[in-house]
């Protein structure tokens, strides 16, 4: 059998595919997988690390704004979609998939279309809350619309079409106890671990927050704390503390570009600071972990801030919005959170009373239906 996947432009849309690709391939041997994205963007760099070919098509996003440079952006993007259409046609008549699963991104749209056009069996998952535009585009045009959220379902002209599997999570989410993540990770058992993460390309917002956190953290031992600033600031973060004479490791914190070992660091933690991003929040309840979470504000339709509001229902997370706090607050918050052992553990409950752990694995079924069709 042979699988083509087509997702990109965040993590969040890379790391479902991934996660199906690799049941997959432990179900079926002998599947072939071959990816396609945007050229120049992340999962050119994600997916190769993950062991899986991908191809780069020439395609860029919509900008919602309407001054002539954003004018002069969306028709470069309209003749992109051409280009990228033609391109992946040629691709999948090369490759001959079985079936071709986008999971999220603008790149998804013009594979999916030229796969439909192709008489290939083709299916979308769209893991926010609020379906994108891609998917609202596509809805109408695939095999099958997956969805990871139940009140997902009433976004859809036909919701009975739609079939609610939740957002998978990677295997190796599995592979690690907190002791032993911890043990790895050079901490004791006992000494909590706070981890601040805000999307593969960073926060602006947040990474001034935490850059104002640290030098109140100065000698602190009651926690260790990892944030990752992200690609995009990384630099400027690192720079940024050596000119205020900031050594993170004497606030018992360490800062990275990227938290690449994602399911032993989450394993090990305790607290978690981040986004709202669906896949995120998967992660989130399939490993039971309570979290403050600070839904980004520049998102269609707020649809982080709704994912978000899920979680907090049910009592696994905290939700701040950004301006309504400073440093000193969510520092605060986090030292109380951690002092408070019996809630964190009511809210780790929460958070896995919210998982979907069969996720991949229904999402893998509905794939091998439309093969079998």
């Amino acid at each position: 059998m042979k699988l083509l996947f087509t997702c990109g432009g965040t993590a969040g849309h890379v790391n479902p595919a991934v996660a199906v690709a690799g049941r997959l391939q432990e179900l079926l041997p002998d599947c072939q997988v071959l990816f396609l994205g945007a050229e120049g963007k992340m999962e050119m760099e994600l997916v190769p690390k993950e062991g899986y070919k991908i191809r780069p098509l020439q395609i860029t996003n919509l900008s919602r704004g309407m001054k002539p440079g954003d004018i002069a952006h969306n028709i470069k993007t309209v003749k992109n979609v051409f280009v990228s259409y033609r391109e992946a046609k040629r691709i999948i008549r090369e490759f001959q998939p079985d079936a071709v699963i986008g999971t999220g991104g603008y790149v998804c749209f013009p594979v999916l279309r030229a796969a439909a056009a192709l008489g290939i069996p083709t299916a979308v998952h769209e893991s926010n809350a609020v379906p994108g535009l891609t998917t609202k585009l596509l809805a109408g045009k695939v095999d099958s619309v997956m969805v990871g959220f139940e009140e997902s379902r009433a976004q859809y002209p036909r919701p009975e079409k739609v079939t609610v599997t939740g957002t998978p999570v990677r295997g190796r989410f599995s592979s690690y106890t907190q002791s032993a993540a911890k043990a790895e990770l050079g901490l004791p058992a006992e000494m909590p671990l706070v981890i601040s993460v805000w999307g593969s390309l960073g926060a602006a917002h947040m990474n001034r927050i935490a850059t104002e956190m640290l030098p109140l953290m100065e000698g602190q031992k009651e926690f260790r704390f990892l944030h990752a600033a992200g690609s995009r600031y990384y630099a400027s973060v690192t720079e940024r503390l050596a000119q205020a004479g900031v050594d993170p490791a004497r606030c018992g914190a360490q800062v990275r570009e990227y938290i690449y070992d994602m399911p032993r660091v989450m394993a090990a933690a305790d607290l978690v600071l981040c986004r709202a991003g669906a896949s995120t929040l998967s992660e989130l309840t399939y490993m039971g972990k309570p979290a403050l979470i600070v839904p980004s504000p520049n998102v269609t339709n707020n649809h982080q801030e709704k994912n978000a509001r899920v979680l907090e229902k049910a009592g696994g997370a905290k939700v701040l919005l950004e301006g309504q706090f400073d440093a000193e607050t969510l520092l605060e918050q986090v030292r109380a959170l951690l002092a408070d052992r019996e809630g964190l553990a009511r809210m780790s409950e929460a958070m896995r009373s919210l998982a979907v752990p069969d996720a991949v694995d229904r999402i893998c079924a509905q794939i091998l239906q439309l093969t079998e069709k």
